[in-house]
């Protein structure tokens, strides 16, 4: 009987370490452009893609894409907008700026949250998760520039991280959300 009950243990343990850590487990707080605070788990079973973004970057028009890519996709996926400004000073807007220039340049309709830091000393413990293989279980990555991607499955675990260079629309992408 002692037999049977390990070996249940056993089992158990190992499910229990089949799974990537989830962004849901990691109690992360974080605000949107409006100072609303967002609960992450109200987009359990979609998948998520979180960008860096910035207003003044060559690939600020990727915002059109990102808008696209939601408008096309938004039953099953929510595309989260993190602006900040540690590359090139390309995000110096305030939060009212920023969701003034989103709205009206880009007609984006997708979360903005509020700027934070991505990497660094003061990095914001949610890119803390998604840049430590330690953490979210799947890589180490670094924030090299804006619109870096990191693309999350339905359970919040981490699929792959894209560079700036990847468009929203492209095959990278999409070959995830067929």
């Amino acid at each position: 009987m002692n037999y049977f009950i390990t070996l249940i243990s056993i089992f158990t343990l190992s499910l229990s370490t089949m799974t990537n850590p989830s962004l849901y487990d990691q109690n992360v707080s974080m605000r949107d452009i409006d100072g609303k605070v967002i609960d992450f788990n109200a987009f359990r079973g979609k998948k998520l893609l979180i960008v860096n973004v910035a207003s003044e970057c060559g690939y600020t028009p990727q915002y059109k894409d990102l808008q696209a890519l939601y408008e096309a996709n938004k039953d099953d996926l929510m595309i989260i907008g993190v602006p900040c400004n540690q590359f090139g000073g390309q995000e110096p807007g305030s939060a009212m700026q920023i969701k003034s220039f989103c709205e009206q340049n880009y007609g984006v309709k997708f979360l903005i949250t509020e700027k934070v830091d991505v990497k660094g000393a003061e990095q914001h413990p949610l890119y803390g998760w998604l840049t430590s293989k330690a953490k979210n279980g799947k890589l180490d990555s670094e924030v090299k520039w804006n619109f870096q991607k990191y693309l999350l499955s339905e359970d919040g675990e981490l699929l792959e991280m894209f560079s700036s260079r990847v468009n929203p629309t492209g095959d990278e992408i999409g070959e995830y959300l067929k």
